[in-house]
């Protein structure tokens, strides 16, 4: 059996977003997101997705960019004199690389956002990371503790087959560099595998998207679908409405979000999954 989890990421970042989420759960194929505990449109997401119950929403746990949602002088070696989080992918990966960030301090903020979805009436159906910070073994070290002291079992399982990669990147003219990042990472797949089972944390078997984030058109889509294997895959979207409030937001992804949403609204692609016999589900459905 194949079963597929269409998960929308940074859910909360602007009402944009959030519409452009609940409408594709409503209208279309999406099955899960993943919310932004310190995004600027936190409330307005959580009232939608408590109006759609039927949407899984676990927590985007967020480190890079932003404010934490810790107080900021118990987590010091995380955030700047200005009490920000590191502001790029890079600049994260070199301090928490080189010890320059504090393992207790990741653990502390990790657990104060998972504290604040639930406190807002979600209850998470996994976590995953802005940016694949998890990919990090630093971090997935202090996520598995914290998931596991919080009762959180399931966890995104953030490496893309490079073949699968290839195969759904190659005759669009993008991807590459994300195809590149995709293939480096993979160097730290066997910890990520290693810590999941010491900690008891679930994965769908398969994961797809980070080659072609902000490009998963519907001809992109259908050929993830045509490479899926037996059990459970995630297929990452970022999908929204490009609007003022995400061109404020500073997202590098903005004309791209309305294409995925149309994406995940295509009455074919809908079609197309049922015929193939590929059951929808969330995380919640997971294993």
């Amino acid at each position: 059996m194949k079963e597929l989890i269409l998960n929308a990421d940074d859910f909360g970042m602007t009402p944009g977003i959030n519409e452009g989420i609940i409408r594709a759960h409503r209208d279309g194929t999406l099955t899960s997101a993943t919310l932004m505990a310190n995004a600027e449109a936190f409330e307005d997401a959580v009232a939608r997705a408590r109006a759609v119950p039927s949407l899984g929403v676990g927590c985007h746990l967020v480190l890079v960019g932003g404010r934490p949602v810790a107080p900021a002088e118990q987590v010091s070696s995380l955030v700047d004199d200005a009490g920000r989080l590191p502001q790029t992918l890079p600049k994260f990966v070199a301090k928490v690389s080189t010890g320059l960030i504090r393992q207790s301090h990741i653990e502390h903020e990790l657990r104060a956002q998972i504290e604040k979805v639930r406190a807002a009436g979600i209850e998470p159906t996994h976590v995953d990371t802005h940016k694949h910070t998890h990919a990090h073994p630093r971090v997935m070290q202090a996520l598995a503790r914290v998931a596991r002291d919080m009762g959180v079992t399931r966890v995104r399982n953030p490496y893309e087959s490079i073949r699968d990669a290839w195969t759904t990147a190659r005759g669009d003219g993008g991807g590459s560099a994300q195809l590149l990042a995709a293939a480096a990472a993979q160097i730290s797949a066997p910890t990520f595998s290693s810590i999941s089972r010491k900690y008891a944390l679930r994965s769908p078997d398969h994961f797809l998207g980070v080659a072609m984030t902000g490009q998963m058109s519907s001809a992109v889509v259908r050929r993830m679908i045509d490479t899926l294997e037996d059990g459970s895959t995630e297929m990452m979207f970022h999908p929204g409405i490009y609007d003022s409030d995400l061109v404020a937001s500073g997202s590098r992804l903005r004309e791209q979000r309305q294409t995925e949403l149309e994406t995940l609204l295509d009455p074919e692609l809908k079609e197309i999954l049922l015929k193939q016999g590929i059951r929808l589900i969330s995380y919640r459905e997971l294993n």
